[in-house]
Order: structure tokens, then sequence, then C-alpha cells
């Protein structure tokens, strides 16, 4: 992981390139903790070799998990970073295609980057925290 901060203001602004085998979604978390970013928005492209995104299913209060083995284009990732029980929490949506243009989308829970993932940041000095929401079964963010 390589990264550059481009603003210094009350919100950083970070570009953030992953590099090939690297995982997603443990990377930015490091970096959230790196950081101490605990209220934040990011936007990605780029492209992974595997992944695994979720769907998550009301009636069972869980993810549907659908694992992808093979290259694919990240078209869109966008996502939030925030505050769990003291702990940051990276949540993320995907739009991913095929080689035939399909595409397929979810909750990230996994992607091996390859080659590359660019990532731009944006953090903010105050904090979002979640709960746990007894009716949805997921933690939301409460404000």
């Amino acid at each position: 992981m390589n990264f550059k901060l481009l603003n210094d203001d009350k919100q950083k602004t970070y570009a953030i390139v992953l590099d090939s085998g690297e995982e997603a979604m443990e990377q930015i978390l490091a970096f959230a903790n790196e950081k101490k970013i605990a209220a934040s928005q990011f936007t990605a492209i780029g492209a992974f070799s595997e992944t695994t995104v979720g769907f998550f299913d009301l009636t069972i209060k869980d993810y549907k998990k659908i694992h992808f083995n093979q290259q694919m284009e990240v078209l869109s990732l966008i996502g939030d970073i925030t505050i769990l029980k003291d702990e940051y929490k990276v949540h993320g949506h995907i739009v991913l295609a095929k080689e035939d243009g399909a595409a397929y989308g979810g909750h990230l829970m996994k992607g091996i980057v390859h080659p590359t993932l660019e990532i731009i940041l944006t953090g903010s000095p105050a904090y979002l925290q979640r709960k746990m929401d007894k009716d949805a079964g997921i933690p939301l963010i409460k404000i």
C-alpha cells in the first residue's frame, strides 16, 4: 500500500493505491486504524482477481455470499468508515464487471487486488458511530 495526503484541511483527503495481492478491506481498515480516521467516505476503481460480495437477506439477518474466482474490473467501490464498539468498521458496496461486460454487485466482503486499486478517501475530524439494530440484525449508523 502506498498513500499520499492530498489535502490537510479539517477534512483530510488521501490517495491510497493498493498493490497486487493485497486484500482491499483489510488494507482500508489498517489505514483507518493507523491514521485514526473514524468518519470518512471513500471511492475506488481498479481490479480484483478474487472477490466475495454479500447480499443482506433480512429474513435470515445474514449475508448470502457470492464468490468470484476470476479477474474482474472494479467499476465502482463506495463506502464509509465508522466506529462500532470502539473499533473501526469499514462498510463498502461494489459494482464489478466480467470480461463480457456483465455487472455484479453487493456488499464487499473480500477483494484480492490485481493489478491495482486506486482509492480516494476523505476523513473528518468527527466520528460516526454504529449500533446494533435489532430489527435489521446489523449495526447501523446512529446520528
